[in-house]
């Protein structure tokens, strides 16, 4: 018997995303479609991209339960495009590496990093370029490409956003600016298989692994934190299991936005049981300490970095990675110290815990007074 496969529709501009039938939010819907034909199932059957704000979710399979299958009586398969030994799907595609490397000028212009500049030295910013193949796009004046290269050097996308050089926060009216490279170029049947924003750099490195969301928050992590390897997944929704077999084997630390604590700690649960040989750990500072405000905001590891002047930053006394007690147990004595003396108890959990969080020993943040 023949059998369909629904996978969400992949992104090929603002006219492949939708509104979203829960909150209502335009250009924010992705719908199922079928594999072979790309037809929609449904309006309403998709996702929305908002995960933390509306988290609306209407699977192909609910949606047939309820409907009934369809007329044909064709088998529906839910799962994934079948990967190759290699993790890809075989019908994958990688950019060109002239485009790729055509993309490495014109960092006048180039608004991410005229912000780059603003907060570090013009040595630093010029090995974060290169570091992480930053590139220019005449997409849209002054926007930044962020290349997505895999350990095997291959280019699988880029993707193209713009930035204010000022508030280094991402241009979203009139309309959110991201897009692709291929989308932009018009490669017909291009496979969009993404990898972590920063992949390459696992390559002869055996530093244990920090992953954000953002990829400006990987970059900037990196200049102030070297210790790690930090990648970017490119979103909360992008962050998956297939993404994370590159990281077999290593200390793996999940960073995760303000109020998406929750999701990251469920992913992390389930990566741990699919990958047991590898440590999935989720930082708790931001999720537990941060400010009514700075959550609203959902404030993410950068915005606390930038507060400090990297050159002083860099010349405090430097704290050795080791291994962290659990993190629930840590959770639980960081509550502890808020209901007892706070400022008391706080100087005597570092003491239990020297190296017990980026955000206390190495930023030397005071958390309490940032809550008062």
């Amino acid at each position: 018997m023949t059998e369909y496969q629904y996978r969400l529709e992949l992104y090929s501009g603002m006219s492949s995303r939708y509104r979203c039938p829960e909150c209502g939010k335009n250009r924010a819907f992705s719908r199922y479609v079928a594999v072979e034909t790309g037809q929609h199932i449904s309006e309403e059957v998709g996702r929305c991209n908002r995960e933390i704000n509306c988290g609306y979710h209407y699977t192909p399979n609910q949606y047939f339960q309820k409907k009934g299958k369809p007329t044909c009586s064709k088998k529906i398969v839910l799962d994934a495009p079948t990967l190759s030994s290699k993790g890809l799907t075989q019908t994958a595609s990688f950019m060109s590496t002239d485009v790729f490397h055509r993309s490495h000028k014109g960092y006048e212009e180039n608004l991410f990093v005229r912000y780059l500049r603003s907060i570090f030295p013009e040595l630093v910013v010029t090995e974060l370029v290169s570091r992480y193949h930053i590139g220019t796009s005449k997409h849209w004046p002054g926007a930044t490409v962020f290349w997505q290269v895999d350990t095997n050097g291959r280019v699988r996308a880029g993707k193209i956003m713009l930035y204010d050089p000022y508030s280094g926060t991402r241009v979203k009216k009139p309309f959110n600016h991201v897009y692709w490279a291929h989308t932009a170029l018009n490669l017909s049947g291009f496979k969009l298989e993404q990898c972590f924003f920063g992949e390459h750099l696992l390559e002869d490195n055996t530093k244990p692994v920090a992953v954000v969301e953002s990829e400006k928050t990987a970059i900037i992590a990196s200049a102030y934190i070297p210790d790690f390897v930090w990648l970017a997944s490119g979103g909360a929704s992008n962050l998956n299991a297939r993404m994370c077999k590159v990281l077999k084997g290593r200390m793996v630390y999940f960073f995760p936005d303000l109020n998406a604590y929750d999701k990251w700690q469920e992913k992390a649960a389930e990566f741990s049981r699919l990958m047991p040989e590898t440590s999935f750990q989720v930082d708790t500072l931001l999720e537990i300490f941060a400010a009514e405000k700075e959550r609203k905001k959902g404030c993410d590891l950068a915005d606390y970095l930038i507060s400090f002047n990297h050159r002083k930053f860099h010349s405090q006394e430097e704290v050795q990675i080791c291994d962290k007690p659990s993190v629930q147990k840590i959770a639980e004595d960081k509550l502890v110290a808020l209901k007892i003396n706070q400022d008391a108890a706080f100087e005597r959990l570092k003491e239990k815990y020297p190296n017990l969080c980026i955000l206390t020993d190495r930023l030397k943040l005071d958390i309490v007074g940032r809550r008062n």
